[in-house]
């Protein structure tokens, strides 16, 4: 069976989700989003403040963990708005926030590190399926 890049993205998104956990009940403030920003993974990485570790570098996504004293997330910059989505749709079925913009995404288990990212990068915030139900 032949993998595609989106789905070990979003396998690489389901890990760092279970690392990070589901955050569930955290609350979204009401503070000002600027336009989204725009750029490489690493300027995005920078504006952010994070070094960002490089886990994927293909022609369709370049993709990163990152870590700041709020929590991990994935970065991820995409070469077409098709590649975007399709990652960001597989990745979802894990659960987690996402942070959307022009060609990048922003992906993690907890709702306040995307708050946090929120007044910098901008973009659209997306919820992921909800697995709070589930049992072990």
């Amino acid at each position: 069976m032949r993998t595609t890049r989106p789905m070990l993205a979003a396998a690489s998104t389901a890990a760092m989700l279970v690392l990070a956990g589901c955050g569930a009940g955290e609350s979204d403030p009401t503070a000002a989003v600027p336009s989204a920003a725009t750029g490489t993974l690493e300027s995005l990485a920078a504006a952010v403040k994070c070094r960002p570790d490089i886990q994927l570098d293909t022609d369709e996504v370049r993709q990163a963990v990152c870590k700041r004293s709020n929590g991990k997330f994935i970065l991820a910059t995409f070469a077409t708005d098709r590649g975007q989505r399709e990652w960001i749709n597989s990745a979802q079925d894990y659960g987690g926030f996402y942070l959307v913009g022009r060609k990048w995404a922003v992906s993690t288990g907890t709702r306040s590190v995307i708050t946090a990212l929120r007044p910098t990068l901008g973009g659209d915030m997306e919820i992921g399926a909800d697995h709070s139900a589930h049992t072990g």
